[in-house]
């Protein structure tokens, strides 16, 4: 930057060129003065499909002689722009998110080039085959998840059948199968193709663009905030950045809950029962939760020394200082923590979760459980099985596993812990709606981006006790019916979710978010 501004004479043909990825280091001022020049993946159906055929010649077009060719590579360009296109709607499109790319798609075609010189003209394609070495091999070679691999099989085998070569072939409504021969035609066809795609197409709910809109919007304008000037001056209210967020690091100061005193909480689990693995859980839940505390503690009051000039500003408090002042949760604070969207939300969360934790340890177990409150949910239901496991002789912790059943019930009207198992609440549906008549997943409802979900009973069952296998559930329909009085609003509906155990809760690209 100082050579080109510093040079007087600079030859006219002279042009630099840099590329860079994504730095926060990178200075703002190169990029003010130089002009922007940006290579970024197609966008939509229309715009891949036109990138994937400008690589495709008339040659390759003729390749074979058969004439289910160019419809086979057309939809493997299809079925390519569909995977690359899932991932921009995040876990709602692949649970994981996966770096197909174009030798993906060069892998494919050679396969089907090849699967067709080899063809014997009696047997015709071997669709099955086809439909294998794309979803199982080819882009299925990439994918790990289960549900993802199943979604994956589930295009290839809708889309790779005898239908694909017949008169009238349509990937969607208003996505046919295009009837050309020569490149022209295919590429006259692409360009003819709808602008805006719908997340149908892509096998999603309309609520899904809805979700993608928000999180593109979200990145836009952090990425502005980022870029701002970090200068001291006040603005419009007269009060500088660090006025305000001396304000902010005082408020929360006051509200930071206290800290556990560990012979305290000690006694307490005495009380509570001692080694129980509840209480065992717990006292983890509690020494996290402690760190957390005294991590929050420590930075807010180096920060208030810092702002009033006592020690050194350094650089960790500075970008804590930044986070702050744009309603962010510090990094340091992330690490130790969870993901939260600003840092009023977080730090409400945080008074939650205390909240929770010093009721269970000084007043006792709750009746239902705010499960998304705790560090780690799964060492919860573990804890569940192993509590389970140790009330019935016999049972091996090893054969129990965990199973669900959806009430209708809110938590203000549970008024009682179950006789085995427990009550769970603050899981959200994201990608789906339920149905609490039937008690199962139904589509999203228009414009619904998130759904509640009421109270979850989860219990344990032994998987080797023959016809006790459902005896947990027995206990709890009997533990109802003796109080039917109460619980008129109770649904005798199947579990919901699968028999395998908890993390089995959804199924295809839907996701059980916890918030």
């Amino acid at each position: 930057m100082q050579t080109l501004s510093d040079t007087d004479d600079i030859h006219p043909s002279f042009r630099l060129w840099l590329t860079t990825e994504v730095h926060k280091e990178f200075p703002i001022g190169l990029l003010q003065m130089a002009l922007k020049y940006t290579n970024e993946p197609p966008q939509g159906i229309r715009s891949s499909l036109k990138r994937t055929y400008a690589d495709i010649t008339q040659d390759t077009l003729d390749y074979s002689n058969h004439g289910s060719w160019p419809c086979m590579l057309f939809a493997v360009a299809f079925l390519h722009t569909v995977v690359l296109e899932r991932r921009k709607f995040g876990p709602l499109g692949w649970n994981i998110p996966y770096e197909f790319n174009r030798a993906d798609f060069t892998a494919s075609t050679q396969f089907v080039m090849n699967h067709l010189d080899d063809l014997d003209p009696k047997k015709g394609i071997s669709w099955q085959t086809v439909c294998f070495m794309l979803g199982e091999v080819q882009y299925g070679g990439r994918v790990t998840d289960d549900f993802d691999k199943r979604l994956l099989n589930t295009f290839t085998n809708v889309w790779f059948s005898e239908n694909l070569v017949l008169p009238g072939f349509k990937f969607y409504e208003g996505y046919p199968m295009p009837e050309s021969k020569s490149i022209e035609e295919f590429n006259d066809f692409i360009t003819n193709m709808p602008l805006q795609d719908i997340p149908e197409v892509f096998g999603l709910h309309s609520n899904a663009d809805i979700s993608y809109q928000i999180n593109t919007a979200k990145g836009i304008l952090d990425t502005i905030l980022n870029v701002q000037p970090k200068e001291s001056s006040g603005g419009k209210t007269g009060e500088t950045r660090e006025a305000v967020v001396a304000k902010i690091a005082e408020d929360m100061m006051r509200k930071l809950p206290r800290d556990y005193i560990p012979h305290e909480v000690k006694e307490a689990l005495v009380r509570l029962g001692g080694m129980l693995p509840m209480n065992i859980f717990l006292r983890q839940e509690i020494d996290r939760m402690q760190k957390i505390l005294t991590l929050v503690r420590r930075t807010l009051i180096d920060l208030k020394m810092a702002l009033e000039g006592t020690i050194v500003m350094s650089d960790e408090l500075k970008e804590t200082l930044d986070y702050m002042y744009d309603a962010k949760v510090p990094d340091n604070w992330k690490k130790l923590s969870w993901r939260s969207t600003t840092l009023g939300f977080w730090f409400t969360e945080l008074l939650e979760r205390d909240g929770q934790f010093k009721r269970w340890c000084f007043h006792g177990r709750p009746k239902v459980f705010w499960m998304t409150g705790f560090f780690n949910p799964q060492g919860f239901l573990t804890a569940m099985r192993q509590e389970v496991t140790r009330a019935h002789k016999g049972w091996a912790l090893d054969s129990v596993i965990c199973q669900n059943l959806v009430t209708r019930f809110s938590k203000e009207d549970i008024h009682d812990s179950p006789p085995e198992g427990v009550y769970v609440h603050g899981l959200f549906l994201e990608g789906a709606s339920l149905d609490r008549k039937t008690g199962k997943l139904v589509e999203s409802r228009p414009k619904v981006l998130y759904e509640q979900m009421p109270v979850i009973y989860i219990y344990a069952i032994n998987t080797t006790a023959g016809n006790r296998r459902h005896e947990g559930l027995k206990v709890f329909i009997t533990f109802f019916i003796q109080l039917q009085g109460r619980t008129a609003n109770f649904m005798s509906a199947p579990f919901t979710g699968s028999q395998a155990g908890p993390s089995s809760t959804t199924s295809g690209p839907l996701t059980l978010r916890a918030t």
